[in-house]
Parts: C-alpha cells; sequence; structure tokens
C-alpha cells in the first residue's frame, strides 16, 4: 500500500508539472489569412459596436476600416461637441467617407443607417422632422436623398456585399441627450408601452401605423403621464414617425431591381412584452423584409451579427447541427422587462439566422448551453451546477460550446465565481452575458458560429486570427464576471457618494476623472485575478479535425477609459501573451 501511495504520488507531481511548465509554441511564420477589408460605419463609439466588432472581425481574417472617431461619437449632455459642432456623429462627413471607400474599391460593407441618417443611435430617438444634410461641396440633400444616392452608389458594382443595420425605435428615447431626464424616460416608457390597435392586412401601412400612433387599442386617444411636460408625447412620436418613414423607404427602394447584393438587418430595441406602439412596426417590417433580410431582438450586437453572416457567406456556410440545453427552467418566459419575446423564442429566431438545426447532444456539432432565471429559487444551487457538469462534460468529449447567461444577475456572482474556479474559461467558443438581455444571445451565438466557422473552414493555425478570438472571448468574461458583478458597483457609489458626482455623467457636474480612472485601475488589478489565471491554465481550441488545442497563455489588461463618461460601460486593451503546449493536468 506505501509503495501504491508513492507511485501515485509521483504520477500526481508529473501531472501537475506537465499542466503548469508550459513550452511557449513558436509563432507562426506563415502570412496571415486575408478575408479583406470590411467598410464599418458603426452604431455609435460604445465597445460593442467599436472594438469589440474590430476583434470579431480579426478573428476572420478581416481588416475593419473606420471612420475617424469624431465622426460617429455620440457625446452625452454637458460633455461638449464633436467638430461638426453637435453631439452626434456627422452624416455629411460619413457619407462621403463610404464614397471614398467605394471609390478606392472597397466590396464589403457593414452601414448603421442610424449612423448614416441620424448620428447615432441616442440621435436616432430624438430627431424629428426633416433634417437636411449639407455635403462639403455645398450640395444640400434631404435624408432620403441621401439615402437614395448611398444605395444607387453601392449598387452599381455588383461585386460589393453590403449589410446595412437598422433598428425599430425602443420605448423610450435616451436619458442625459437632449435636456431629457429620468421623469420623461419613465413617462414615455409607459406611454409607449400601452396597447395601440393592432393592424392587419391592408391596413398595416406606414401612414396607418404613424395615424394610430397616439391612440389606444380601444381607439381613443392614450393621455401620457401627468409629470411629462407639455408637447414631450407630441415630440417623441414624431421621432417615432421620422424613424419609421426612413427604414419604409429604406425597403422600398431594396425590393426594386438591382440590389441582390444588400442585406437588412434590423434590431429590436428595447423593448416589452406588451402591445406596445413597437408591435405594428415590427410586423409591419417583418411584412417587408426580403429574403435574406432579418428583424431579430438586439440592438447593440448588430455588428456582431453582421461580421459573422459577412464571414458565413464567403467561406460558403453550409449550416451546422446544434444542441440547446437550458438551465434554470425559465426560458419560457422574457429573460428580462426590456425583451418582447420568450428567451427560447429568441433562441430559436438566432439559430434560423445562423443556419443552426438543433439536434441531440451526442450528435451535434455545437453545444449551446442556456442559464435562465430560476425558476424556483430553492434549486439555485442546483441549476449552476448542472451547467458546470455540462460544460466540463462538453470540453472533456472535445464537443465545442458557447454559454449564455441570460439569467439577468439571478445568481449574484455564484455562478460566475464557479466557472472560473471549476471549468477553463478559455476553451469556450463563446460566452455572453453582460449588460442587457436583449443582446446576450445575438452576441454570444454571433461569436460561437463565427469561430466554430473559422476553425472549420478558415485557417486555425493563424496567430493573429487566434490572439484576436482570444481578446473576444476575454473581453466578455472581464467584463461580466469582474467588472458588472462587483467593480461597477463599488464605481457607481464611489463618484456618487466620495466625488458627490453623476455615475450616469460625470460632466454633470464635473468630477476629477484621473480619479475615477485610478480606482477602476486598482479595482480590476484586485478583482480579476482569478480570471486571469483560468485563461492562463486554459486549452484554445484550434482545430476540430483533427481536434487541437493550445494553451491560452498570459493575459493583461491596460488602457482603461470611460468612452461615454459614465459608469455604465468601459473599454480596456487587453494583451495577449505567446501560446503554449496545451495543459495537460488531471481531470
Amino acid at each position: 500500500m506505501k509503495r501504491l501511495r508513492e507511485l501515485l504520488g509521483t504520477l500526481l507531481a508529473l501531472a501537475l508539472i506537465s499542466g503548469c511548465m508550459q513550452t511557449a509554441l513558436p509563432e507562426q511564420a506563415d502570412p496571415k489569412a486575408d478575408s479583406g477589408t470590411v467598410a464599418y460605419v458603426p452604431l455609435d463609439d460604445r465597445p460593442d459596436n467599436e472594438e469589440r466588432v474590430e476583434y470579431l472581425a480579426q478573428s476572420l481574417g478581416y481588416t475593419l476600416a473606420m471612420p475617424d472617431e469624431d465622426l460617429y461619437k455620440t457625446r452625452l449632455d454637458g460633455q461638449g461637441t464633436n467638430a461638426n459642432g453637435t453631439q452626434s456623429g456627422d452624416r455629411a462627413a460619413l457619407y462621403e467617407w463610404v464614397l471614398r471607400q467605394e471609390a478606392d474599391g472597397c466590396n464589403l460593407y457593414i452601414l448603421s443607417l442610424d449612423q448614416m441618417l441620424s448620428g447615432g443611435l441616442v440621435a436616432s430617438r430624438a430627431l424629428q422632422g426633416e433634417n437636411p444634410v449639407t455635403l462639403s461641396d455645398g450640395t444640400e440633400l434631404t435624408e432620403f436623398q441621401l439615402l437614395k444616392k448611398l444605395l444607387e452608389t453601392l449598387a452599381a458594382d455588383k461585386n460589393n456585399r453590403v449589410w446595412l443595420l437598422d433598428t425599430v425605435m425602443r420605448l423610450a428615447p435616451t436619458v442625459g441627450y437632449g435636456g431629457f431626464g429620468l421623469t420623461e424616460y419613465n413617462g414615455l416608457r409607459t406611454y409607449g408601452m400601452a396597447a395601440r390597435p393592432a393592424l392587419t392586412g391592408t391596413d398595416l401601412t406606414a401612414e396607418k401605423i404613424a395615424a394610430d400612433y397616439p391612440l389606444g387599442a380601444d381607439g381613443q386617444p392614450i393621455v401620457p403621464d401627468a409629470d411629462l411636460p407639455a408637447g414631450a408625447a407630441t415630440d417623441y412620436l414624431a421621432a417615432r414617425e421620422r424613424k419609421l418613414r426612413l427604414t419604409d423607404e429604406l425597403l422600398s427602394v431594396l425590393r426594386q431591381d438591382g440590389y441582390t447584393n444588400f442585406r437588412v438587418l434590423i434590431g429590436i430595441d428595447d423593448s416589452s412584452a406588451e402591445d406596445s406602439v413597437q408591435k405594428n412596426e415590427i410586423a409591419y417590417f417583418r411584412q417587408n423584409l426580403r429574403d435574406g433580410d432579418a428583424l431579430l431582438s438586439g440592438v447593440d450586437d448588430l455588428g456582431f451579427k453582421a461580421v459573422t453572416k459577412l464571414y458565413l457567406e464567403h467561406c460558403g456556410w453550409s449550416g451546422a447541427t446544434a444542441a440547446v440545453q437550458y438551465f434554470g427552467g425559465s426560458e419560457n418566459k422574457a429573460a428580462c422587462d426590456y425583451d418582447y419575446q420568450p428567451l427560447k423564442d429568441i433562441v430559436e429566431e438566432h439559430l434560423a439566422f445562423f443556419g443552426l438545426t438543433e439536434t441531440g447532444t451526442d450528435t451535434a456539432q455545437m453545444q449551446i448551453l442556456v442559464l435562465t432565471a430560476p425558476a424556483e429559487e430553492s434549486r439555485k444551487e442546483e441549476y449552476a451546477a448542472e451547467l458546470i457538469r455540462a460544460i466540463n462534460s462538453n470540453e472533456e468529449h472535445g464537443r465545442p460550446t458557447v454559454v449564455i447567461d441570460a439569467s439577468n444577475n439571478s445568481y449574484g456572482t455564484s455562478v460566475h465565481d464557479q466557472m472560473a474556479a471549476e471549468t477553463h474559461l478559455g476553451w469556450l467558443l463563446a460566452y455572453s452575458g453582460f449588460l442587457d438581455m436583449a443582446i446576450v444571445t445575438g452576441t454570444a451565438l454571433s461569436h460561437g458560429v463565427a469561430r466554430y466557422a473559422w476553425l472549420r473552414n478558415g485557417a486555425p493555425d493563424d496567430t493573429a486570427a487566434n490572439r484576436a478570438f482570444v481578446r473576444t472571448l476575454a473581453d466578455s468574461m472581464v467584463k461580466d464576471f469582474c467588472y458588472r458583478n462587483t467593480v461597477r458597483n463599488d464605481l457607481y457609489a464611489y463618484v456618487r457618494d466620495t466625488l458627490n458626482g453623476s455615475p450616469d455623467n460625470f460632466c454633470t457636474p464635473a468630477v476629477d476623472q484621473t480619479r475615477i480612472l485610478t480606482q477602476l485601475e486598482s479595482a480590476m488589478t484586485a478583482g480579476t485575478g482569478a480570471v486571469l489565471k483560468n485563461f492562463a491554465d486554459s486549452n484554445l481550441i484550434v482545430g476540430l479535425e483533427p481536434y487541437r488545442t493550445v494553451g491560452c497563455g498570459e493575459l493583461t489588461l491596460s488602457h482603461y477609459a470611460f468612452p461615454w463618461q459614465r459608469v455604465f460601460e468601459f473599454r480596456m486593451e487587453i494583451g495577449v501573451g505567446t501560446f503554449t503546449r496545451p495543459h495537460e493536468g488531471l481531470l
């Protein structure tokens, strides 16, 4: 027995050494894969629309060409203006930038129409009526003329592949922009959630939808909240009508001959399960989409979806099979108050969009694990344990896996702590759970499908692409596991209680932002250790047939910033070290 214990001790020591003392792999000498250059006009300058889209594009071999940030940046109240003298993007300069890309021979485009026509998502919720655009040569175009000229120019080259991103306006505009406050937001969201007359058949037109905006389901005018300023509801409906008519014009033009190389992807912004003001808009847009176009829940994931679909077309994607497992028991409910469909319906629509067919666990090419809010509070630990076991079982059997945390923070920090302690984070194809529930499904599936397709069809040994993928994965997990759960709450309190400022806008009143960044850096240094160590101990999938992995290597975080000068979201640079030979520790 003593000799047996000594032998087991020796084997354990050797296993630990092989798992911890990893040999660096030689740097990739071959040229990286080149999928082409994509001209990208983002929705705005938040991380989900900017650097995270760039990470995903790089992981697929694309080079992302973007305008200067000042041309598409959004500034909240008190934060000054862009070079164009406004708080929003420069529509004329963006239009001319796209024309220059076309003149230079670009053939791939992903363009946010909220940015091109309104100056960004936030501005699109506020603009009313006609807002002419004056080009650098003095030519003045209406918004409809600018849209039509843009489409005609890009349609002239049949080699172009163009994804146009649009949105269904959310139920209330943005707090802290154009003097719009929380009272107005709450009042208008309630106003927008009220059911309108349900239109069908020949009555489902843009004109009839707009005419019925002020009316309840009974046909009588809806009385706005008494706390709303005079005219607030009228201005709100005018902004909705402008958005509706611009999208109507877009779909009308694209139904004409000569636009088969265009695809439209419309995102449904913050919504409600109620029969709200959005219901007729959504039905009308669905009715007028062409084959290949789509309308899906989520807005801040539009860039991810478009990049992925562009690559799927590029590589001749014929779809894949996927097994979907839910943990928590609430998949038949909306994940939060801002979703308009049950979670399961949203997942199924995204599966169809990416060409995934559901099948059983043992035969599926991909595994999709979805954590929901707990149907039974007393079983929270059980639901979490089931998820952890499924992740580890999939790694043991070499099953590529996507994890979606759609629990809306119902488990606090416990699930993330368990994942960091008991699973290999860097092994996953994708993870999402940060910020709005409306975007977690689209974010996780676009990243997961993109990575799977790349491993099947791309150049899996491309070091640059693999590093970009690790940044994509790490960005999601660091922000969710470390920032959202602990650091962000502490920063809210620090800005509010210590600096006597507003966590939602560092400029009203002005506070010392250097102190906020110092606090952020300190908190992130203390709070990210477990996740970064997990990545360093994880293997990254770099091949499927045959199945191959490498060690993720060391990650570093630096250059923190708050793009909108508020605590809600932040950006960082993620350094990815040299990949190592696979870890071979004991299970």
